[in-house]
């Protein structure tokens, strides 16, 4: 139970009021003050009872993109015996709460609220615990009642649908020459021992035959792009937080478009390695979910992001995204470039040139590599669709 600042004040004008009307013979300041008094306890009492009601709140989605729009959906029903007025609902959401007036229910009655999530920065947004709130008609006393447990809302980077670049090279027809390419089911590589779990229908009976031990058949996909993406995720790399989050939608929109097309995902940031995906069904929702919660960190240099690629297996395409600030360590790109078929590095931030070209800068860190300069993803969408075609 609580009261208002309103009921506060009623209270303790309504004891000076009645103390000075009585100790100084004033009868109508000491009604004056025993009015405001019973004013407050009949607003205490018009608030104890607690209402008797059920409600069920979803989150509808509980997965969108930045900036889209999502819900709070709350279904309260009267199961008591009386009309119930002057409720309203409190739902916490991150540091905020959101609040709405629920009319009149009246016994038997359902009522569905509808209010909308902020969505405008990505993350694991915690919504709940909800509270009902009943006031007295003065707004005196208030009394507070949690209803149901927590939910969440994840807010994923936006994206933009982009092609996947070609990787610029051409592979054998009839398999691989590097005993890393993936496992697959396209194309006959080599022969190998058995080991278990392997399908007994790739077994190579002749050779078993004649060497006396169990030997299958190793099959591989042998055109299957696989994407590197390096993600900058230092603080002093961009300009403002928007510039990051436009990083991280850029980052999204190109590992999505990989990822649609069921081709290997890698990505990284200078911190660590952030989420790896063979080219699964649902690997797009899962990079979408990881790069929710990837934030800004305090480190001086890019260049660890790139220490595990100098033995990356060789092909493929490298995509950095950084933004307009620090590069240091940035220049590791020009060390492992050449272990990738295709390097492409996106410069976001809004002091980006106001066209997104593919331009190659003569000196500096990924000299020899095609940047596009980005501020928005309707320039990536149009830089990058000019250097797929190039």
């Amino acid at each position: 139970m609580l009261l208002s600042a309103t009921g506060w004040g009623t209270l303790a004008g309504g004891a000076v009021l009645t103390i000075t009307g009585y100790a100084l013979g004033y009868g109508e300041a000491a009604a004056l003050g025993l009015t405001c008094l019973l004013t407050v306890a009949a607003a205490v009492l018009w608030t104890l009872p607690a209402p008797v009601l059920g409600a069920e709140r979803r989150i509808a989605p509980s997965k969108v993109g930045r900036g889209d729009p999502a819900e709070g959906v709350l279904v309260l029903t009267n199961t008591g015996g009386r009309t119930r007025r002057g409720l309203r609902v409190a739902d916490r959401c991150g540091d905020r709460d959101i609040t709405v007036d629920v009319p009149p229910l009246r016994p038997g009655t359902a009522h569905e609220l509808r209010y909308a999530l902020p969505t405008a920065r990505r993350g694991r947004v915690q919504v709940g615990p909800l509270r009902l709130e009943r006031a007295d008609p003065l707004g005196l006393a208030r009394r507070m009642r949690p209803y149901g447990d927590s939910a969440t809302l994840l807010v994923r980077p936006r994206i933009c649908p982009l092609p996947v670049l070609p990787s610029g090279q051409a592979h054998h027809v009839e398999g691989p020459t590097s005993d890393t390419a993936d496992d697959g089911s396209l194309a006959f590589h080599a022969l190998r021992e058995y080991v278990v779990g392997d399908d007994l229908r790739r077994v190579h009976w002749r050779s078993t035959a004649r060497t006396g031990t169990l030997m299958v058949r190793q099959m591989v996909d042998v055109s299957l792009p696989h994407t590197t993406l390096v993600l900058d995720t230092r603080h002093r790399a961009y300009a403002s937080e928007d510039d990051f989050e436009l990083a991280v939608d850029c980052a999204a929109s190109v590992a999505h478009a990989a990822a649609r097309s069921h081709f290997p995902v890698h990505l990284v940031s200078e911190a660590g390695p952030v989420l790896r995906t063979e080219g699964s069904g649902s690997d797009g929702e899962a990079l979408l979910d990881g790069l929710a919660v990837v934030h800004q960190s305090e480190l001086t240099s890019a260049a660890t992001a790139f220490d595990g690629l100098e033995n990356h297996r060789g092909g493929g395409t490298l995509v950095v995204v950084t933004g307009t600030g620090d590069t240091l360590g940035l220049g590791a790109v020009d060390r492992v470039r050449r272990r990738f078929d295709r390097a492409t590095m996106l410069r976001v931030g809004a002091e980006a040139a106001a066209t997104a070209t593919a331009t190659r800068e003569g000196s500096g860190p990924g000299s020899g590599v095609p940047q596009l300069r980005v501020a928005s993803l309707d320039e990536l969408l149009a830089g990058w669709r000019w250097e797929a075609a190039r």
